[in-house]
């Protein structure tokens, strides 16, 4: 297992973006390099320290989706040897399983988010006015209670140190087009489903989760970054479920839950973690992934 990567440094490689988690590099006019560091991210603040082979643990819990979904939608990455883009045993062994070769898209300028449980913005959304993103739910849902039906609410991407904005389907349709938004909602509802039924066999409930797709010089779909982890997603043990309390998670949500008690404004630069909270966050990304992967 490789030691904690809170940054990549590629030298021979552009770095042509480092966001919240993940740090892009060009490879060539078609390819990139997409490592999943260990950084943190927390109301959109990265926080100062890493969470130990967690950009390991995302990248595998990834790969295993994107196989698993790829007869439903084409995703971005190309089967190519990280050795022939990392040419250094060193940086490779410092890189870990953190790294994949992907093709350059144009992605889309939304998050296609999919609910199917009430929590979180949603949960605040429908207290206020009883629907989500525009959509009437029914009255008298509990906080965490599972919706009659998944349903796709999506948002806007938020820059680092922005907030995400639940948005209107209609948003998404001025934003891409009528047929694009359809196939976008319908493919993100469909592989949740999927997804969530092989997970509540295997212990965890996936709340929500949040797909991005991108186009490429042809106009074709494929769904990019990341597929269904514990940081795009609300994992909750099924064993312990209860509708009507925020339950307890795999996820990030514990780390949130941690900084929620704290005096700070949710504003950079964020708090420092006690080793405690480091090592109970890490040991929950390595359950969902024993429970996902076996």
């Amino acid at each position: 297992m490789s030691s904690a990567l809170f940054e990549s440094e590629l030298p021979h490689l552009e770095l042509t973006y480092r966001g919240k988690v993940r740090d892009v590099y060009a490879i060539d006019a078609e390819h990139m390099l997409i490592i999943a560091s260990d950084r943190l991210s927390a109301f959109d603040v990265v926080l100062p320290q890493p969470i130990p082979s967690k950009g390991e643990i995302l990248t595998r819990i990834s790969n295993f989706w994107f196989a698993r979904t790829r007869e439903l939608v084409p995703n971005h990455l190309v089967d190519r040897d990280i050795a022939e883009v990392i040419l250094d045993p060193e940086q490779r062994a410092r890189i870990g399983e953190r790294a994949t070769v992907a093709r350059r898209l144009k992605p889309l300028p939304i998050e296609a988010v999919v609910r199917g449980y009430v929590i979180g913005s949603g949960w605040k959304d429908y207290q206020a006015s009883g629907a989500i993103c525009g959509i009437r739910l029914p009255a008298g849902l509990r906080q965490a209670e599972q919706l009659p039906e998944p349903i796709f609410t999506p948002a806007t991407k938020a820059a680092a140190g922005s907030h995400d904005e639940n948005i209107s389907f209609d948003r998404v349709v001025e934003a891409v087009g009528g047929d694009l938004a359809e196939r976008v909602r319908e493919i993100s509802i469909r592989i949740y489903r999927e997804a969530a039924e092989y997970a509540r066999e295997r212990g965890i409930i996936i709340a929500d989760t949040k797909f991005e797709f991108g186009l490429d010089d042809s106009g074709k779909l494929y769904l990019i970054d990341e597929a269904l982890t514990p940081d795009s997603s609300r994992f909750w043990p099924a064993d312990t479920y209860r509708p009507g309390t925020s339950p307890p998670s795999f996820d990030k949500q514990f780390v949130r839950d941690y900084l929620e008690t704290l005096d700070w404004d949710k504003t950079a630069p964020g708090p420092d973690l006690p080793e405690e909270i480091i090592e109970r966050s890490a040991e929950k990304y390595r359950e969902a992934e024993r429970r996902l992967l076996g």
